[in-house]
């Protein structure tokens, strides 16, 4: 009888072992089935979604270059705007135009042309002597204010401004031609060079003159 007692506890303690050894079998080859789904789920996601006509990958790849090309193109034309350099006297041509002589609003048109291939732009009013004197004429105090804006030339483009003359009696100055400087941004002249002038009557005479702003339209156009 004890025997036989004996035979039966070892023939349980294989059989729990057999049913432990089996669990664990079946747990790992579980984990293994969940870890296979789980790549496959994650490499789903990361492929491109197939449309019907089976161009779906490639459209939605070529979808972001094209948005960020249309961006650049925008910034681009933005830049080219920024970047205009200012205007120095190598692709200037600047010509000057005495009208209404004798007359009250005698003046000297200035028309300054972009003759670069490339924007560049002026700012303020021009730094301007009129024949030999070798002073500076000041700002038109009738001037309108913002002449700190920058005007864009264009290739070909063309600006505007004007020296007032005024002569008061017969002691004043007489000249023929004048020099200009440009101004920067910071108000400091550029070399000054002489100015063509146009014209029939280009003597001019003057006690006192000034300066107007550069612009678009031409002053006095009268």
């Amino acid at each position: 009888m004890r025997t036989s007692r004996i035979r039966t506890a070892a023939l349980a303690t294989v059989t729990a072992a057999l049913a432990l050894g089996l669990t664990a079998c079946g747990s790992s080859d579980s984990d293994s089935k969940a870890s296979a789904g789980e790549k496959t789920a994650t490499t789903a996601q990361n492929r491109p979604t197939s449309t019907e006509d089976g161009k779906g990958g490639t459209e939605q790849t070529n979808s972001t270059p094209d948005k960020a090309s249309a961006g650049s193109d925008e910034v681009t034309s933005k830049g080219a705007r920024v970047g205009a350099q200012q205007c120095v006297g190598d692709e200037m041509l600047v010509t000057a135009v005495h009208r209404f002589a004798g007359q009250q609003g005698d003046h000297l048109l200035l028309t300054a042309s972009n003759q670069g291939t490339k924007p560049c732009w002026v700012t303020s009013y021009p730094a301007v002597r009129l024949g030999d004197d070798s002073l500076e004429l000041p700002h038109s105090k009738k001037d309108n204010p913002g002449g700190d804006k920058r005007i864009t030339l264009q290739p070909g483009g063309k600006a505007y401004s004007a020296v007032n003359l005024f002569d008061y009696n017969s002691r004043h100055q007489t000249a023929q031609g004048l020099a200009i400087a440009l101004r920067g941004a910071d108000g400091h002249e550029s070399p000054y060079y002489s100015v063509v002038m146009k014209g029939q009557k280009q003597q001019f005479s003057w006690n006192e003159a000034d300066v107007l702003n550069w612009n678009t339209a031409k002053p006095y156009d009268f």
